[in-house]
């Protein structure tokens, strides 16, 4: 704006910008210290601390500091002036002074007023005077009211009247009180309230405003001092005419006018930043309400209203805020408005702050100064502290807000002061303009080195100092050359700065400083590093309360770093410090952040933090800690009812889990004092319910979040809520008809739980009656849970209904349920009994159902029991275990499973109620066919030799046949235990027990199998393992085996077994004649022994009549001592067990007849 004016001045500009120094600031010259150390420059004086430009001097202060402190070269030296004239702090003995320091202080020990005043400092040297700021010292009094004597206000009913506080000066805050000589505060409202001024506004008396002790109060709080006026009296003169009370209204009702402020307009000024505060405070009756308005504008969104609405404040003002706002009171008869034209103004601000300047000799100098406010501010210009016309100089010229030195020299130093000032403050500044000519001096050292990371950015720096600028180049390698391209920028302060560094940029860097004076160079290193990279980050995780949590962070980085590397780990942006003690929860190992026993401070943001001298590479993940619910809280019941509650509650932190469901429990203080109970549940997405309860019952309740992780503690009881009593609600459930005897009839039933009672004196009521009968029903009251009802017809149907009651009366009508009475045995057998043999050890069964009449009672099923009478292998009869199978269900037919072939079987059938077993039927006999034999319990290595193996064996102990002899196999095992060929001997003579293998290879291991045979086939194989000798054993041969220990151990085995079983078959033979008693005994069971239960049925099944896979014998009694071995009466009574489908699952226990051959022969024939 200014340059404008001047074209000449432009030239002047256009020189002086090609002669910017190399250092500068706004506020100083500041010469490095290393330039100081080389060579003595000197520097004008720059103020560096000084008091603010206001120093109240309040009385609990101890002393007051008026500070002014400055740096320059030679040292500074202080003066001070006060009110304009010169002002001597050192010559005054009751000032304390520093030395090499402008700074005094001012005790508070006597009379401070004479100190009063406004101060400048002013710090000189032979090159220059720097001032401070206008200091102004304000000792305040103590605010004090007049002593007055106030005449009482009278004032009639309904008129307005004004209290006057008048406060004194003081030191602001003001800070304004209206209370009574109690120190009571004198209530305000919209009829009552006080102004900005302190006065308090009354807009119409009313009897009550009648006082003598209104008191203001005004408070001085940076001087700590409250003072009061007189008290003031108030006489109300209350209307005492006839008219009636609402004519008396009537008169006083009026049009609202303005209390303050006064006249139709008023202006506002303030200055930038302060508070607007308007206000408009009116009488009339009814009390008058206040609107306000900016006019043409709507009301700042910042302002705000107080004081009942009296008050607009618009906070911080700016200069959008200024504009005309009015106000307007009014009630029911009028109204009344003022209008304020608001103006803001501000204090000086610099627009372009003068610099201090380093420039060469012979340059032209620029400095320029400008400051914006309102109103514009006066600008003045010092040198050296005094008024720029007491120093003329030919070369200076002053134009507007810039003086331009033309060709200057060293003479022209000094400091030159710009002040700024308008009624609302001063702007002053000291800029250093220094006049010299300096050769380049490199203060950046020799040989620095620099690393860089590959793809990123380096700066390489060469801070030069001199006058004037040095013109800087850089190369590298000892080229003479610049470096170039758009990867490399040479900044103003004559740093190097390389963007996306590459391998090649590696080497030696020069730096060149030249200036009119001279030159100067420094050389440095670059060193291009791998960049460091976190290859796998941190993830972000759940985790649950009291496990470990662990965050994995793995990074590559250049391995010159090696020593000079580190991985931090912060949490939310503060460093975790891990201390590996024994108590620590962090620790850290292969790049891995461990954190023991999570808890819920543990959650946030964890950030891995990857560093080397050159760069960093970071990666964070969110940590977030899983636990249940925290208790509920706030639980309240409401909608108190007779037989329910409504109960809320504050859901507690779901801790990143969110809750599926409330779980509602109750305590009730009769039955169960301190249990439990579950009551309700309700989702996750409900913070109340309503309670279905109990009469008579004494209730609290609490509650308890459920979420992924599990249930939370519950919460805080409520308090107990105890219901009416009531009848009941329900009736018994679970209402079971039994007859244990034939003519008695067995109810029983759930009880009722205690909290279910619904109140005192709990007893049912049983009905009952026939069904198939017209008749009344029987009711009989009882207070336990079951009934029995006497001489009743056996098994007939009846109908049965169970009431509750209490002292409150009855429960709802029960349900009726249908039972029969007791049940007597069936009394009659089944009929055509037909046995089909399926297989060696399958047979099918089939019947003919026995007739319903004949069953007395539920049909639980069919039994069948059968047993083995003889091996077909021989003639002689030995009766086996008995073997039982129970099906449940009406049925005709199944399969017996489990039987040993080749032999003579007997079985029977009979049928099953609740009570017990019938008679069984005629007894059947079946035999089975031939099977396979089983494996050969004895197979042994006897004697090896070089070429021979001799086998020895035993019969199977169930041949399941006649035996047709032995499938003997051998083969060849390699020292890789591969199998050679197979080799056969088929041995035809049952008889043969023992074998000799010729023809073997010497040292070599064989392997045997052995199986017995039948015309079915052969059984299952049995195995050895021998290694032939390397030489034959002459004794062997000689000798035989007769002398070898385990063959006469055999022999005397065999005997002992032969004896046995000769002793087994005389004892048979002597009770055979007890045979046919037992048989007829059996086809008429004894009824005592034939109870059983009715709810121990077992699974079987008969699906295409084959036996079920893993079916098992039920374990059958065993003969008792003294009874026949032949009899039939105990093959008829055994039970078993079945699941509810009918599978069976009792197991087959009855011992095999075990037969061992009675000898081994010892001379057996092999073939030549």
């Amino acid at each position: 704006m200014r340059l404008q004016r001047s074209p000449g001045l432009l030239a002047v500009v256009a020189v002086v910008t090609t002669c910017i120094c190399a250092f500068h600031s706004t506020a100083a010259i500041d010469i490095p210290l290393e330039v100081l150390g080389h060579i003595n420059i000197e520097q004008m004086p720059t103020i560096t601390a000084q008091s603010p430009s206001s120093l109240i001097a309040f009385p609990f202060d101890e002393s007051f500091s008026m500070t002014c402190e400055a740096k320059g070269n030679p040292e500074p030296e202080f003066r001070w002036t006060k009110n304009g004239l010169e002002f001597f702090p050192f010559l005054d003995p009751r000032l304390m002074k520093e030395e090499s320091s402008g700074t005094f202080e001012i005790p508070n020990n006597g009379n401070l007023t004479e100190y009063q005043g406004t101060y400048r400092c002013y710090a000189s040297n032979k090159l220059g005077i720097a001032i401070s700021t206008e200091i102004e010292f304000i000792v305040p009094n103590v605010p004090k009211f007049p002593k007055e004597t106030l005449d009482p206000v009278m004032v009639e009913e309904g008129q307005p009247f004004t209290l006057k506080c008048d406060p004194p000066n003081g030191i602001p805050p003001l800070q304004i009180y209206w209370m009574t000589i109690n120190l009571q505060h004198i209530e305000q409202d919209e009829r009552v309230s006080m102004g900005l001024n302190g006065d308090l506004y009354f807009s119409h008396a009313v009897e009550k405003d009648s006082r003598r002790d209104y008191c203001c109060f005004a408070a001085f709080p940076r001087i700590r001092t409250i003072v009061q006026k007189n008290a003031m009296s108030v006489i109300v003169n209350t209307t005492t005419s006839d008219m009636s009370s609402e004519s008396a209204n009537a008169i006083l009702e009026r049009r609202p006018s303005l209390l303050t402020p006064s006249g139709a307009r008023s202006e506002k000024q303030l200055v930038k930043g302060e508070d607007l505060k308007l206000e408009c405070i009116a009488e009339g009756f009814p009390t008058p309400q206040v609107e306000w308005v900016k006019i043409g504008h709507q009301l700042p969104v910042k302002a705000k209203l107080e004081n009942h609405g009296k008050l607009l404040i618009v906070p911080r003002a700016e200069q959008e805020d200024i504009g005309k706002y009015m106000c307007k009171a009014k009630n029911t008869h009028g109204e009344a408005v003022h209008y304020f034209t608001v103006t803001v103004e501000e204090p000086p601000e610099w627009v372009f702050e003068p610099e201090s300047q380093l420039s060469m000799i012979g340059s032209d100098v620029l400095i320029k100064c400008s400051a914006s406010g309102t109103p514009q501010p006066t600008m003045t210009w010092r040198i050296n502290g005094a008024p720029l016309q007491e120093f003329p100089a030919a070369n200076r010229r002053t134009f507007d807000d810039t003086i331009v030195l033309h060709n200057a020299k060293a003479s022209d130093s000094a400091v030159y002061q710009c002040e700024a000032s308008n009624r609302h403050g001063t702007l002053l500044s000291n800029a250093n303009i220094m006049i010299m000519n300096l050769p380049p001096m490199i203060l950046t050292n020799e040989g620095e080195d620099y690393s860089a990371v590959e793809g990123k950015g380096v700066m390489m720096h060469c801070k030069v100092f001199s006058s004037p600028p040095s013109t800087i180049t850089w190369s590298r390698d000892d080229s003479s050359e610049s470096v170039e391209g758009p990867r490399f920028t040479i900044h103003d302060n004559g740093s190097l700065e390389i963007y996306s560094v590459e391998k090649s940029d590696a080497g030696q860097y020069t730096c060149l400083a030249k200036n009119t004076e001279g030159s100067s160079a420094v050389n440095a290193m670059l060193y291009v590093k791998d960049p460091t990279r976190i290859v796998v980050a941190p993830e972000d995780q759940q985790i649950l309360i009291g496990t470990t949590a662990q965050l994995s962070c793995l990074v590559a980085y250049d391995k010159s770093f090696t020593n000079d590397f580190e991985i931090l780990w912060e949490k939310d942006d503060m460093e975790i410090a891990l201390n590996y003690t024994e108590n620590s929860r962090y620790l850290v190992e292969d790049g891995i952040l461990r954190i023991i026993n999570v808890s819920h401070r543990d959650q946030g943001v964890y950030t891995c933090v990857a560093q080397s001298p050159v760069d960093r590479d970071m990666a964070s993940a969110l940590l977030m800690v899983l636990d249940v619910p925290d208790a509920p809280e706030n639980l309240l019941l409401s909608e108190h009812k007779s037989k329910s509650v409504k109960l809320k509650w504050i859901p507690g932190d779901e801790h990143n889990s969110s809750t599926t469901e409330f779980i509602i429990e109750y305590e009730e203080s009769k039955w169960e004092p301190g249990n439990w109970k579950e009551l309700l549940r309700v989702p996750g997405n409900h913070n109340s319910a309503i309670l279905k309860l109990h009469g008579h019952v004494d209730y609290c309740f609490r509650v308890s979040g459920v979420n992924t992780v599990g249930t939370g503690r519950p919460s805080e009881p409520t308090e107990r809520y105890k219901t009416p009593p009531a009848a009941p609600d329900k009736n018994p459930e679970n209402i079971k008809i039994e007859g244990h005897l034939p003519h008695e009839m067995d109810i029983n039933w759930e009880p009722l739980l205690p909290i279910e009672h619904n109140g005192p004196g709990l007893e049912y009521k049983v009905s009952y009656r026939r069904q198939d009968m017209e008749e009344d029903w029987k009711e009989h009251m009882v207070k336990r849970h079951s009934f029995v009802v006497k001489k009743t017809p056996t098994f007939v149907p009846y109908e049965i209904k169970i009431q509750a009651r209490n002292h409150q009366g009855w429960g709802p009508e029960p349900n009726i349920v249908t039972g029969y009475s007791g049940e007597d045995f069936p009394s009659a057998a089944p009929d055509d009994i037909a046995v089909e043999v399926m297989n060696s050890s399958v047979v099918k069964v089939s019947w003919t159902r026995v007739h319903k009449d004949k069953l007395h009672g539920h049909l639980g099923g069919y039994r069948i029991n059968w047993w083995r009478l003889r091996s077909l292998v021989d003639s002689k009869k030995s009766h086996g275990d008995k073997h039982t199978l129970m099906f449940p269900g009406d049925r005709n037919h199944t399969t017996v499973p489990g039987l040993t072939p080749f032999s003579e079987y007997s079985l029977l059938v009979m049928t099953f109620n609740g009570r017990g077993n019938g008679p069984g039927s005629h007894p059947v006999n079946f035999k089975t066919p031939e099977g396979v034999p089983e494996k050969n319990p004895v197979f042994r290595v006897t004697d090896v030799q070089r070429h021979t193996v001799s086998l020895v064996w035993a019969p199977p102990l169930e041949p399941n046949g006649i035996l047709t002899g032995y499938l003997l196999e051998y083969q060849l095992i390699n020292e890789t235990e591969e199998m050679g060929p197979l080799q056969t001997v088929d041995i035809s003579n049952p008889d043969t027990t023992k074998w000799i293998l010729r023809d073997l290879e010497p040292v070599s291991k064989y392997k045997f199998y052995l199986r017995s045979c039948t015309m079915v086939g052969c059984g299952p194989v049995v195995s050895e393992e021998s290694t032939t000798t390397l030489e034959t054993s002459q004794a062997s041969i000689h000798g035989g085996i007769s002398t070898k220990g385990w063959f006469i151990g055999l022999m005397c085995a065999i005997a002992l077994l032969t004896l046995i079983v000769l002793i087994a078959c005389f004892v048979n033979r002597n009770k055979g004649g007890k045979y046919s008693v037992k048989e007829k005994e059996d086809l008429h069971p004894d009824v005592e022994s034939q109870g059983m239960n009715d709810d121990t049925f077992c699974e079987y099944s008969d699906n295409d009549e084959k036996p079920l896979k893993g079916s098992q014998h039920s374990l059958s009694r065993e003969i008792k001592a003294g009874d026949s071995g032949d009899s039939l009466v105990d093959y008829g009574e055994e039970d078993a067990q079945f699941n509810e489908d009918g599978s069976f699952i009792g197991e087959y226990a009855g011992r095999k007849e075990k037969r061992v051959s009675s000898e081994i022969k010892a001379i057996v024939q092999t073939p030549a």
